[in-house]
Parts: C-alpha cells; structure tokens; sequence
C-alpha cells in the first residue's frame, strides 16, 4: 500500500488530530497552496475535510465552579450548642443519585432552609451534606452561572446560613454510637439514604442539641424562644422525627442519649420509619409512662420535661392530606389549619413529583410566597 493510499486511511478521529497538529504548524493558506500541487483527488478531499474540521466550532466542555464545604467539625462559625438549627442532606448515599460530586438543592429544599434562617436570625443555620467533595457544574448556555447557583445565591443571602460537609465516621467518633457505626448494620438497610438522615439527626443533637428540621418544611415563624426539650405528634399512633428540639446540656442531652440507643438496640433495616419516627416515640414512651399519644400531650411534666405538641403545631396538614397543599380549591381552608402553625410538614416522599407554577393559587405556593419569598423567585417557572 502507498503512503499516499495509508494517508487516506486514516481514521476520522486521526484525521482530526492531524488538522489540529497542521493549523498550529502551518498557516491555513499555505495548507491550501500545498493541496493545489497534490494530484490525487482522494487525498484533496482528505485535505479539504482537514480545513472543514479546523475550522469548524468545536462546543467547548462545561467550566466547574466550586463551592468549598468546610468540614463540620472544624469550620468556624460553629455551631453555638441549644441555638441551632440543622438540617441533614444525605442522597449521596441514595442509590437512583448518578451525580455523587455535584452539590444540590431542590428549590422546596432552599425553601424550607431560607425559611428557617428568615424567621430565626439569632440562631445559625447549618446544613450538612454528608460525606462527598462537592462542586456546581456552571451550565454554558447561562453564561458563568451554575444551574444550583439562583437557589444557594438565595440560602446564602442570610448571613446566618452555613453549609458545611460531613464524615460519617469522623462525626461519630467519641460518641456511643461510634462502634455500632464501625458493625456496619447501617450499611445494610434497605433506605439507606433516609435512615443514615435518621441517624444524623440523633448524633446532632447528642453532639451540640438546638432544632433539627427535615427539608421538605416551611417554617412559619419564629422558634427562637420556644422552650426546648419538644417534639410533636405525627399522626395517632407516632410522633414526628422531623421536627425535634433538645437542649445541649440536662435533660435534653440525656433524651439525646436514650435515642442514640433505642437506635442501635432497634435498628431496623427494613421498615422505612422505624428508626426515625419510631425513636423518638419509643422514648417518648417511657419519659411519659404510656404508649397514648393524646395522653403524652396532657402534662408537661408528665414526661419529665419533654413537651409533645399537637399536630397543629408541626404537621397541620397530615401525610393523608398533603394533597390540601397542592389544590387551589384548598386554599382557604389549608391556610386556616395553618394559621398558628410553627411549621408546615409538606410530605416530600409522597409529593415531590407534583408540580407547582410559580404564582398559583395552591397554599404550599403562598406559604413559600411568604416564608422563603428569595427561594421561591429563584426557582424558575415550577418551583
């Protein structure tokens, strides 16, 4: 075979390589004069698909901007012990997660942590994301922002939000919970993502106490001064994982420790709520002397210093009903029964696939109107 024949063999990718290495060698035009003087016709057109390929638009690799996360641990500020409020990311460990290293917030997520900065501004917000290097994809077709970067440009507004990464392991250790964690039961559990959530909300309330909400709540006003030592009841049967508040020191880290616990006593794997909901139940349980919810709520110091709200205080609308949330036709109503509310539970297990157009009627989209407004406006045209 000749040169000329071995020339005109040349895979399409080399071929590209080769025009890359000719442009930066040699002027366009002399590239030209030089295929003037070539008589194969199979080798010209190779050597006008050169001049093609050179000069063609190549698109360009999106630029990663990064935000750093500090470590927990180690970051200043940190977390003043009793006054503040946490809230727990942990879907790098959900298996369906393809995008382990890009940090993410849904905007309901944004919204339930602006909410909680809004209304609470002598407390430091703390959102931990567990375990992984993130960074913020810059999207190309927005110029130099990223696709997240409207959502944490809203959260990061407030002086008093800080987002931090977290180790598992390094966060466990000297705890009681540190050798359960090394056994590796946790690993093993069939909701992974949410019972390492379940978890966390116990190990951060034993290392520091304050407020641990989920992120899929509005917070309608001030927590600040409400006592601490509180839960709130769920439904009939179980009281709320979601919304807890213990204090650093006394009874509140004593309550921390009986949950750290029940959790590793009662581990279970396979049932969804039972070491969230099911643990702070359990232990309500034997605080309060029965197993009653509606007893549990009588006397404060019936459970020996642990108050247990009614629904209307946290979970208003209950997970049966959180379509009243959604449905414009609701709105009066759902804003009644929300009225005198600490918080709003909106049941993101059950309605993240549900759509809400920024500026209609439904109460979820005025509570967030209200109560996350940066948030809410950031979150394009479905919020």
């Amino acid at each position: 075979m000749s040169k000329v024949s071995q020339l005109v063999t040349f895979s399409l990718h080399q071929c590209l390589n080769l025009s890359i290495l000719l442009i930066a060698s040699w002027p366009t035009l002399a590239l030209l004069r030089m295929s003037l003087h070539l008589r194969n016709g199979r080798l010209l057109l190779f050597v006008a698909l050169i001049f093609i390929l050179v000069n063609a638009e190549v698109p360009q690799p999106a630029v990663e901007e990064s935000i750093r996360l500090d470590d927990a641990l180690l970051a200043e500020p940190r977390p003043t012990p009793g006054q503040s409020i946490f809230f727990h990311e942990t879907s790098c460990y959900d298996a369906k997660n393809q995008n382990l290293n890009i940090l993410k917030l849904t905007a309901r997520q944004a919204c339930a942590i602006e909410s909680a900065a809004l209304h609470n501004p002598n407390f430091q917000v703390f959102v931990l994301f567990v375990d992984r290097k993130y960074s913020l994809v810059v999207d190309p077709n927005v110029g130099n922002r990223s696709i997240q970067q409207p959502l944490f440009d809203a959260i990061l507004s407030y002086s008093n939000v800080h987002l931090r990464r977290l180790n598992l392991w390094r966060y466990a250790a000297g705890t009681p919970i540190e050798e359960w964690l090394r056994e590796g039961n946790l690993f093993r559990s069939r909701y992974l993502a949410s019972h390492i959530s379940d978890f966390l909300r116990y190990l951060t309330l034993f290392r520091y106490g304050g407020l641990y909400l989920d992120l899929d709540v509005v917070v309608l006003q001030k927590m600040e001064d409400v006592p601490p030592n509180y839960t709130g009841v769920e439904s009939d049967h179980i009281l709320t994982a979601g919304i807890m508040n213990l204090a650093a020191t006394g009874l509140g880290h004593e309550i921390a420790k009986l949950c750290l616990r029940d959790f590793q006593q009662n581990f279970n794997g396979s049932i969804w709520a039972y070491n969230g909901p099911g643990v702070i139940t359990r232990v309500a349980q034997q605080l309060c002397g029965t197993d009653y919810i509606a007893l549990m709520q009588d006397d404060r110091k019936g459970c020996m210093g642990l108050k247990v709200y009614g629904r209307g205080a946290f979970s208003p609308v209950g997970s049966r009903q959180w379509r009243d949330l959604f449905e414009p036709e609701k709105l009066e109503e759902t804003m009644a029964r929300t009225k005198y509310s600490y918080v709003v539970h909106v049941w993101n297990k059950q309605s993240k696939k549900v759509p809400i157009k920024v500026g209609s009627s439904s109460a979820y989209a005025k509570l967030a109107e209200q109560n996350c407004p940066r948030a809410y406006h950031a979150a394009g045209e479905y919020f």
